[in-house]
């Protein structure tokens, strides 16, 4: 049976004589000048790993599939994380097999052949006249390094575990297994090298762009929708350096900073006021950074200003200081809520002590969120992991989280007084677990205010 061709409300209809015509006269453009992706023997170790941890079992896993954004327009496509760490490949469809042998194949949509069919012409989802060139079989084996087969193929018959959820074929056939899922999040938990140096070259193009940012500053505060000019400023360097945002940018501006994920970035920008700017480039291999800097947009934080960002940066760096391998992965955030309560305490916002904030957690109306999480593939990384290896377990040396304290003092707070409302402040950095303790991945960008407001005048000269 032939697949239905993805066409258009308002394609044309096709003669016998022009399809005639388009099956012939073409140049053989297979490559031979294919080599292996850089992650290719990565992720060969990562298959025997899960191999391992089920043995004789068939594990499918999905990329996913293509989901539209309006009518016939899709969403660009990336494939579900878990896929690509185990493949290195990204293209729709596809599907990953590890046999009860160990063994693997990729079954995919290989190039559309030329001299039958109409796909490469006709077909908006898959055609290459329409959405690109895509490996042809032979090209994708030397490229991912393992088997390949056409996506016509794969059999979803018999006893199987599956990634549910990505693939409504796969769906339809097997049911999704937790436990299947749950491990390939723990398997990402601790990055070997070559993931620590994707993410660090995330990283980097991230401080480019925040320093773009900064450059843009003085046309953009003139611009209605400030916020938002700042986001395609910082939206360039990632497209430019990446594949794209990691996720969608926090741009916000004044109290719009006390939303924890502002993303509609459509405020003016006023020069009295902060800029909570939350991004991370990520690159063509997927990996994301994500950094948030607090800058005042005028330049110099104002003594308010100043108080609340030197409480988040103290409470940041009593975070920071407690990353080492052993430690118990909730202890930075302990740490830093311990210094946000202390400074609560210290300005009246809070009359009980100290250990009777960390014990009530009344500390919390003015800093919701945690402290920090994984980092890699996804911005919010391992999430399907289990608690006592992720939440409830202890660092240990190659993991990659973020520290993020914040304060976020609402503007219609009244247990505030006037002049703290509105104001809200986040840092976050990125770090690797090392023998010694943690290394700073984003340390190119600066956290204290002097330095903050040192680097900002050198950019904007």
């Amino acid at each position: 049976m032939t697949e239905p061709l993805n066409t258009g409300s308002h394609d044309l209809p096709v003669t016998d004589e022009l399809a005639a015509y388009m099956r012939t006269r073409w140049a053989d453009t297979r490559r031979t000048d294919v080599a292996a992706l850089p992650v290719a023997p990565w992720a060969a170790r990562r298959r025997a790993a899960l191999a391992a941890r089920f043995p004789g079992e068939r594990l499918v896993i999905p990329s996913g599939t293509l989901k539209a954004r309006s009518n016939d327009s899709d969403h660009r496509f990336r494939p579900h994380s878990a896929f690509a760490y185990l493949t290195g490949a990204g293209e729709p469809d596809d599907v990953l097999v590890v046999e009860p042998s160990g063994e693997a194949t990729l079954y995919m949509r290989p190039r559309s052949p030329r001299e039958d069919g109409q796909e490469f012409y006709r077909d908006r989802r898959h055609g290459e006249f329409w959405v690109g060139r895509r490996p042809d079989l032979a090209e994708a084996a030397e490229l991912y390094g393992l088997d390949c087969a056409h996506i016509g193929e794969l059999s979803l018959k018999g006893p199987a575990r599956a990634l549910g959820g990505m693939d409504p074929r796969v769906d339809a056939a097997l049911p999704g297994d937790a436990e299947l899922a749950g491990f390939l999040s723990e398997m990402r938990l601790i990055k070997d090298e070559w993931e620590v140096g994707e993410l660090q070259a995330a990283v980097d193009a991230t401080a480019r762009g925040f320093e773009d940012v900064v450059r843009a500053l003085p046309a953009a505060l003139g611009h209605p929708r400030g916020e938002r000019y700042l986001e395609g400023v910082f939206g360039l360097r990632a497209r430019l350096e990446g594949n794209a945002t990691g996720y969608e940018s926090i741009v916000a501006s004044g109290a719009h900073a006390c939303v924890l994920h502002w993303i509609r970035n459509d405020g003016g920008l006023d020069p009295a006021n902060l800029l909570l700017l939350d991004a991370g480039v990520e690159s063509d291999t997927l990996y994301t950074a994500d950094v948030t800097r607090t800058l005042p947009l005028s330049g110099t934080f104002s003594p308010v200003q100043r108080q609340v960002y030197e409480l988040v940066h103290q409470a940041q760096e009593a975070g920071i200081g407690a990353l080492k391998p052993g430690a118990r992965f909730r202890d930075f955030h302990l740490a830093a809520m311990r210094v946000i309560s202390e400074g609560l305490h210290e300005w009246g916002v809070l009359r009980q002590s100290p250990d009777e904030l960390m014990e009530t957690g009344l500390y919390r109306r003015y800093t919701l969120c945690s402290s920090g999480h994984m980092l890699g593939l996804d911005v919010h990384d391992c999430a399907k992991a289990r608690s006592e290896v992720y939440l409830d377990g202890v660092l240990e040396e190659g993991q990659v989280l973020t520290v993020e304290p914040g304060l976020y003092l609402q503007p219609d707070d009244l247990t505030l007084p006037e002049e703290l409302r509105g104001v809200g402040v986040r840092i976050e950095d990125d770090l690797v677990i090392t023998a010694g303790g943690a290394r700073l991945m984003s340390g190119a960008l600066p956290r204290h205010p002097a330095d903050v407001e040192s680097w900002m005048a050198g950019l904007l000269g």
